[in-house]
């Protein structure tokens, strides 16, 4: 039986993210507490309540939101450690901190000893963000008196199977038909579309700064194979070489063939990363350039869809995006085929500064906005838990 929840409201998010310096090293870990989980200055739930700002990724925005709106007072990351070192920690503000739970395997969904053995000590926080792989279902069982919340990020709904999503209260999506898929596998379970990745968009994160446009598009993506970079290089190889692109890669296998492919075609592409680049640097870049594409096809909804548009960015998207097309609006950008990306980039080239992407977003997916709708579902969870 889980220890009851903590008398601080309180959110994590686990992430599927397994880090460590021993990547061959897999064995079950000890049912130990970890080092930061007994150092009295790392104990969950402590310091002094500030208010919250809302910025980072998508791991960061909706817990800050959530402090932000007053739902819960403070926030944890998690992932997963593989190895014999210590997992670390580390805290960001009065707020937000980070920890790490060593593996007992590395097959999703990740379980870990550690971290069923920190729920049981310290208790199951009021709610709990589960993204992508999730975790094993033991943990959900210890948080089932949590509110807990699970997003894939990316095109499939659920990348978990049946004995772990069944503990979702809600599921976050991207579209109508991951809703659907969600119903089907567990009919009348919650879902909501609030892809975390744009919905939960930072005010002044990114922002225009009224530098000059030398590139005309910038594609800020993983070099990874479903990120289709090669639906952009084939459009720029039917275009004249003065159209310029600007591709920033935070991480990502492709990245050296990418840089082979356009300069054997003499492409006028500017790569950047990996490694990626702090989050300010990312915004100048995209200032640099007059509007954003994304060109995936089995992608969630990308949390650059808003934060192109917030840097005053329209966006050409790929017109078979199986998440995230709702922001694609007449004031917010264009979609265009596969066979059809040569044209609308040229027709972008010439009309993004008729677009109103910025104002379009302040005004329907900042935080602020999702926040509402979220925290009204969270307390119907609630009180219906109750």
């Amino acid at each position: 039986m889980a220890a009851p929840l903590t008398a601080r409201r309180s959110v994590v998010v686990i992430s599927d993210f397994v880090d460590g310096r021993h990547p061959g090293h897999d064995r079950p870990s000890p049912a130990l507490l970890p080092a930061h989980a007994v150092d009295p200055a790392n104990q969950p739930w402590i310091g002094d309540l500030a208010p919250a700002d809302v910025t980072g990724g998508y791991l960061e925005r909706l817990p800050l939101a959530l402090i932000a709106a007053g739902i819960v007072e403070q926030a944890e990351i998690w992932h997963h450690w593989r190895g014999d070192d210590e997992p670390p920690f580390r805290r960001d503000n009065a707020v937000l901190a980070r920890r790490a739970f060593r593996i007992d395997d590395k097959h999703p969904p990740v379980a870990s000893s550690q971290m069923n053995a920190f729920v049981e000590t310290f208790g199951a926080p009021h709610i709990l963000v589960v993204l992508g792989l999730g975790v094993a279902p033991e943990l959900l069982t210890l948080c089932a008196n949590s509110i807990i919340l699970y997003n894939s990020i990316d095109a499939p709904s659920l990348r978990v199977p049946p004995d772990v999503s069944e503990h979702f209260d809600l599921v976050l999506t991207g579209a109508q038909w991951q809703s659907d898929e969600v119903e089907a596998r567990h009919p009348g379970m919650r879902t909501a579309i609030l892809p975390v990745g744009p919905e939960f968009a930072a005010v002044d994160q990114f922002r225009p700064l009224r530098t000059p446009k030398d590139v005309d598009l910038i594609y800020v993506a993983a070099a990874q194979p479903y990120k289709r970079h090669d639906i952009l290089f084939d459009a720029l190889a039917q275009l004249p070489r003065d159209v310029r692109a600007l591709c920033v890669f935070g991480y990502g296998e492709d990245a050296d063939a990418l840089r082979h492919r356009a300069r054997d075609q003499n492409l006028s592409i500017e790569f950047v990363g990996p490694p990626g680049v702090p989050i300010d640097e990312v915004n100048r870049l995209m200032n640099r350039a007059k509007f954003g594409v994304v060109c995936g096809i089995d992608d969630g909804a990308p949390a650059i869809l808003t934060e192109y548009m917030l840097a005053g960015l329209p966006v050409l998207a790929n017109d078979e995006l199986r998440c995230g097309l709702q922001f694609i609006l007449p004031e917010t950008g264009m979609t265009a085929s596969t066979t059809g990306f040569a044209d609308a980039i040229l027709t972008m080239r010439e009309t993004y500064d008729q677009f109103r992407p910025r104002h379009a977003v302040l005004e329907r997916w900042t935080w602020q906005h999702s926040i509402v709708r979220l925290g009204a579902i969270i307390q119907q969870i609630h009180d219906t838990k109750q």
